[in-house]
Protein backbone atom coordinates (compact mmCIF):
# COMPACT_ATOMS: atom_id res chain seq x y z
CA UNK A 1 0.00 0.00 0.00
CA UNK A 2 1.80 2.88 -1.07
CA UNK A 3 -0.04 5.96 -0.25
CA UNK A 4 -2.32 5.73 2.77
CA UNK A 5 -4.89 9.02 3.49
CA UNK A 6 -4.77 9.97 7.45
CA UNK A 7 -5.81 13.36 8.93
CA UNK A 8 -7.08 14.29 5.25
CA UNK A 9 -3.41 14.29 3.84
CA UNK A 10 -1.99 11.68 1.74
CA UNK A 11 1.31 10.02 2.88
CA UNK A 12 3.19 7.88 1.07
CA UNK A 13 4.24 4.83 2.61
CA UNK A 14 6.47 1.16 2.62
CA UNK A 15 5.75 -1.85 4.44
CA UNK A 16 8.00 -4.63 4.42
CA UNK A 17 6.66 -7.89 5.38
CA UNK A 18 8.80 -10.71 7.65
CA UNK A 19 11.38 -12.76 4.91
CA UNK A 20 10.42 -16.52 4.60
CA UNK A 21 7.68 -18.23 6.81
CA UNK A 22 6.70 -18.50 10.64
CA UNK A 23 5.72 -14.96 11.69
CA UNK A 24 2.01 -15.11 11.50
CA UNK A 25 1.72 -12.20 13.82
CA UNK A 26 4.70 -10.48 13.46
CA UNK A 27 5.75 -7.41 15.75
CA UNK A 28 5.06 -3.96 14.17
CA UNK A 29 8.63 -1.62 13.73
CA UNK A 30 7.51 1.68 12.61
CA UNK A 31 10.89 4.11 11.23
CA UNK A 32 10.14 7.63 11.80
CA UNK A 33 13.23 9.74 9.41
CA UNK A 34 14.34 13.29 10.35
CA UNK A 35 13.39 16.54 9.21
CA UNK A 36 13.76 18.35 5.43
CA UNK A 37 16.33 16.97 3.30
CA UNK A 38 15.14 13.33 5.00
CA UNK A 39 12.49 10.78 3.99
CA UNK A 40 12.16 7.26 4.45
CA UNK A 41 14.98 6.22 2.23
CA UNK A 42 16.95 6.69 5.12
CA UNK A 43 15.62 4.17 6.84
CA UNK A 44 14.93 1.82 3.90
CA UNK A 45 18.42 1.21 2.87
CA UNK A 46 19.62 0.87 6.35
CA UNK A 47 17.54 -0.85 9.30
CA UNK A 48 14.31 -1.55 7.97
CA UNK A 49 15.70 -4.76 5.78
CA UNK A 50 17.20 -6.25 8.76
CA UNK A 51 14.55 -5.42 11.03
CA UNK A 52 12.14 -7.34 8.61
CA UNK A 53 14.75 -9.86 8.08
CA UNK A 54 14.43 -10.49 11.77
CA UNK A 55 10.88 -10.90 11.86
CA UNK A 56 8.87 -7.87 12.19
CA UNK A 57 6.42 -5.93 10.00
CA UNK A 58 8.19 -2.93 8.90
CA UNK A 59 6.69 -0.02 8.31
CA UNK A 60 8.23 3.17 6.30
CA UNK A 61 6.59 6.26 5.99
CA UNK A 62 7.38 9.80 4.70
CA UNK A 63 6.08 12.52 7.05
CA UNK A 64 3.98 15.34 6.44
CA UNK A 65 5.58 17.77 4.01
CA UNK A 66 8.45 15.43 3.10
CA UNK A 67 9.84 12.57 0.19
CA UNK A 68 6.26 11.94 -1.50
CA UNK A 69 3.91 12.62 1.34
CA UNK A 70 1.68 15.74 0.73
CA UNK A 71 3.15 18.92 1.29
CA UNK A 72 0.51 21.05 3.36
CA UNK A 73 0.60 24.68 4.54
CA UNK A 74 0.65 23.89 8.19
CA UNK A 75 0.75 21.12 10.62
CA UNK A 76 4.18 20.22 11.13
CA UNK A 77 4.36 20.58 14.91
CA UNK A 78 4.76 17.87 17.29
CA UNK A 79 1.51 17.22 18.12
CA UNK A 80 0.37 16.73 14.44
CA UNK A 81 3.19 14.60 13.61
CA UNK A 82 1.78 12.62 16.53
CA UNK A 83 -1.46 12.38 15.13
CA UNK A 84 -0.50 12.15 11.94
CA UNK A 85 1.18 9.04 12.99
CA UNK A 86 -1.44 7.19 14.86
CA UNK A 87 -4.23 8.09 12.37
CA UNK A 88 -1.76 6.77 9.43
CA UNK A 89 -1.61 3.53 11.62
CA UNK A 90 -5.03 2.80 12.12
CA UNK A 91 -5.64 3.61 8.01
CA UNK A 92 -2.86 0.56 7.70
CA UNK A 93 -4.93 -1.43 10.32
CA UNK A 94 -2.44 -1.08 12.58
CA UNK A 95 -4.49 -0.87 16.44
CA UNK A 96 -1.91 -2.46 18.50
CA UNK A 97 0.84 -1.79 19.93
CA UNK A 98 4.18 -0.93 17.78
CA UNK A 99 7.39 0.04 18.00
CA UNK A 100 9.08 3.08 16.84
CA UNK A 101 12.23 3.54 15.47
CA UNK A 102 13.29 7.40 14.97
CA UNK A 103 16.38 9.33 13.91
CA UNK A 104 17.26 12.86 14.65
CA UNK A 105 14.18 15.47 14.75
CA UNK A 106 11.95 11.97 14.62
CA UNK A 107 12.56 10.80 18.23
CA UNK A 108 10.63 14.09 19.20
CA UNK A 109 7.42 12.65 16.97
CA UNK A 110 8.62 8.96 18.53
CA UNK A 111 9.22 10.26 22.31
CA UNK A 112 5.83 12.52 22.20
CA UNK A 113 3.90 9.46 20.75
CA UNK A 114 5.21 7.34 23.56
CA UNK A 115 3.48 10.27 25.98
CA UNK A 116 0.75 10.53 24.24
CA UNK A 117 -0.50 6.80 23.87
CA UNK A 118 1.29 4.63 25.96
CA UNK A 119 -1.15 2.05 25.32
CA UNK A 120 -0.09 1.79 21.58
CA UNK A 121 4.00 2.74 22.31
CA UNK A 122 5.57 -0.94 23.28
CA UNK A 123 8.94 0.36 22.81
CA UNK A 124 11.28 3.15 21.17
CA UNK A 125 14.73 3.12 19.59
CA UNK A 126 15.76 6.58 19.75
CA UNK A 127 18.81 7.43 17.00
CA UNK A 128 20.50 10.61 17.52
CA UNK A 129 17.10 11.94 18.57
CA UNK A 130 15.64 15.55 19.08
CA UNK A 131 13.58 16.31 22.08
CA UNK A 132 14.93 15.89 25.56
CA UNK A 133 16.17 19.13 27.22
CA UNK A 134 16.08 20.44 30.85
CA UNK A 135 14.75 23.85 28.99
CA UNK A 136 12.73 25.06 26.39
CA UNK A 137 15.03 26.05 23.25
CA UNK A 138 18.02 24.17 24.29
CA UNK A 139 16.96 21.75 20.99
CA UNK A 140 15.45 24.01 18.95
CA UNK A 141 17.96 26.88 18.60
CA UNK A 142 20.71 25.32 16.83
CA UNK A 143 18.02 23.50 14.29
CA UNK A 144 16.09 26.29 13.43
CA UNK A 145 19.63 28.67 12.67
CA UNK A 146 20.85 25.93 10.65
CA UNK A 147 17.05 25.56 8.74
CA UNK A 148 16.93 29.42 8.79
CA UNK A 149 20.46 29.67 7.08
CA UNK A 150 19.61 27.17 4.41
CA UNK A 151 16.22 28.96 4.25
CA UNK A 152 18.23 32.23 3.40
CA UNK A 153 20.29 30.26 0.82
CA UNK A 154 17.91 28.18 -0.92
CA UNK A 155 15.56 30.83 -1.46
CA UNK A 156 18.20 34.03 -2.61
CA UNK A 157 21.05 31.75 -4.17
CA UNK A 158 18.84 29.72 -6.46
CA UNK A 159 20.32 26.74 -4.59
CA UNK A 160 18.28 24.44 -6.09
CA UNK A 161 18.36 25.84 -9.90
CA UNK A 162 22.24 26.01 -9.72
CA UNK A 163 22.24 22.29 -8.65
CA UNK A 164 20.05 21.66 -11.66
CA UNK A 165 21.91 23.75 -14.22
CA UNK A 166 25.22 21.69 -13.69
CA UNK A 167 23.42 18.24 -13.50
CA UNK A 168 23.21 17.31 -10.19
CA UNK A 169 19.60 16.46 -10.76
CA UNK A 170 18.73 14.44 -7.54
CA UNK A 171 20.26 16.75 -5.00
CA UNK A 172 18.64 19.79 -6.88
CA UNK A 173 15.36 18.20 -6.71
CA UNK A 174 15.83 17.77 -3.20
CA UNK A 175 17.10 21.26 -3.04
CA UNK A 176 13.72 22.16 -4.49
CA UNK A 177 11.86 20.01 -1.84
CA UNK A 178 13.41 21.63 1.02
CA UNK A 179 12.70 25.27 -0.49
CA UNK A 180 9.18 24.56 -0.54
CA UNK A 181 8.93 23.19 2.54
CA UNK A 182 10.87 25.77 4.64
CA UNK A 183 10.16 28.48 2.75
CA UNK A 184 6.37 28.05 1.59
CA UNK A 185 5.13 26.46 4.71
CA UNK A 186 4.83 26.76 8.50
CA UNK A 187 7.63 24.73 9.39
CA UNK A 188 10.14 26.91 11.39
CA UNK A 189 7.21 28.72 13.21
CA UNK A 190 5.74 25.38 13.98
CA UNK A 191 9.02 24.16 14.91
CA UNK A 192 9.77 27.06 16.91
CA UNK A 193 6.91 26.72 18.96
CA UNK A 194 7.58 22.92 20.23
CA UNK A 195 8.76 22.40 23.65
CA UNK A 196 11.07 19.78 24.79
CA UNK A 197 10.24 16.66 26.56
CA UNK A 198 11.71 17.19 29.86
CA UNK A 199 12.86 15.18 32.53
CA UNK A 200 9.85 14.86 34.35
CA UNK A 201 8.23 14.00 31.19
CA UNK A 202 10.67 11.25 30.39
CA UNK A 203 10.18 9.92 34.05
CA UNK A 204 6.56 9.18 32.49
CA UNK A 205 7.76 7.07 29.29
CA UNK A 206 6.29 3.72 30.26
CA UNK A 207 7.75 1.70 27.97
CA UNK A 208 11.97 0.38 27.06
CA UNK A 209 13.78 2.76 25.04
CA UNK A 210 17.03 2.48 23.48
CA UNK A 211 18.85 5.35 22.52
CA UNK A 212 22.18 5.58 20.28
CA UNK A 213 24.12 8.32 20.12
CA UNK A 214 27.58 9.45 18.35
CA UNK A 215 30.42 10.27 20.83
CA UNK A 216 31.13 13.69 19.11
CA UNK A 217 27.09 14.67 18.16
CA UNK A 218 25.80 17.89 19.29
CA UNK A 219 23.08 16.34 20.69
CA UNK A 220 24.73 13.98 22.95
CA UNK A 221 23.81 15.38 26.21
CA UNK A 222 20.07 14.37 25.15
CA UNK A 223 21.43 10.59 25.49
CA UNK A 224 22.35 11.04 28.99
CA UNK A 225 19.55 13.01 29.82
CA UNK A 226 17.54 10.20 28.63
CA UNK A 227 19.57 7.23 30.20
CA UNK A 228 19.21 9.29 33.86
CA UNK A 229 15.23 10.03 33.59
CA UNK A 230 13.48 7.58 31.70
CA UNK A 231 13.00 4.07 34.08
CA UNK A 232 13.93 1.65 31.30
CA UNK A 233 16.35 3.36 29.27
CA UNK A 234 20.17 1.73 27.22
CA UNK A 235 22.40 4.67 25.76
CA UNK A 236 24.66 2.99 23.74
CA UNK A 237 27.40 5.75 22.54
CA UNK A 238 29.22 5.24 19.10
CA UNK A 239 32.68 6.07 19.29
CA UNK A 240 34.30 8.29 16.83
CA UNK A 241 30.62 9.30 15.49
CA UNK A 242 28.65 12.60 15.24
CA UNK A 243 24.98 13.00 14.17
CA UNK A 244 24.89 11.24 10.92
CA UNK A 245 24.95 7.47 12.93
CA UNK A 246 22.14 5.90 10.64
CA UNK A 247 24.11 6.31 7.41
CA UNK A 248 27.84 6.44 8.62
CA UNK A 249 27.75 4.08 11.39
CA UNK A 250 24.68 1.57 10.13
CA UNK A 251 26.55 -1.84 10.70
CA UNK A 252 27.14 -1.08 14.17
CA UNK A 253 23.92 0.24 14.93
CA UNK A 254 22.66 -3.10 13.83
CA UNK A 255 24.78 -4.73 15.72
CA UNK A 256 23.42 -3.00 18.47
CA UNK A 257 19.45 -2.68 17.49
CA UNK A 258 18.34 -6.44 16.29
CA UNK A 259 19.34 -7.74 19.51
CA UNK A 260 17.63 -5.17 21.40
CA UNK A 261 14.44 -5.62 19.56
CA UNK A 262 14.85 -9.65 19.93
CA UNK A 263 14.89 -9.12 23.29
CA UNK A 264 11.67 -6.89 23.75
CA UNK A 265 9.84 -8.44 20.26
CA UNK A 266 11.05 -12.45 19.64
CA UNK A 267 12.28 -11.79 16.67
CA UNK A 268 15.46 -13.60 15.02
CA UNK A 269 18.99 -11.95 16.04
CA UNK A 270 21.23 -12.62 12.93
CA UNK A 271 24.42 -14.48 13.44
CA UNK A 272 26.35 -11.34 12.36
CA UNK A 273 24.55 -9.19 15.27
CA UNK A 274 24.45 -11.72 18.19
CA UNK A 275 27.11 -10.17 20.05
CA UNK A 276 25.60 -7.05 20.24
CA UNK A 277 24.62 -5.42 23.76
CA UNK A 278 21.10 -5.94 25.11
Amino acid sequence: MPEVTARGVRFHVQTMEPSGTGFPDPPVVVFVHGLVLDNLSSFYYTLAGPVAAAGARAVLYDLRGHGRSERTATGYGAADAVADLFALLDGLGHSGRVFLVANSFGGVVALNAALARPDRVAGLVLVEAYGPAEQAGEWTEDMLNTLGKSALALEYERLADQLLEIGWRQRGRQAATADALINGTSLLDDLAAVEPVRPADLAAVACPVLAVYGEHSDVAEAGRLLLRSVPDCTLHVMAGHAHTVLREGTAELLEVVLPWLSHHTGTKVPVAAAGGAL
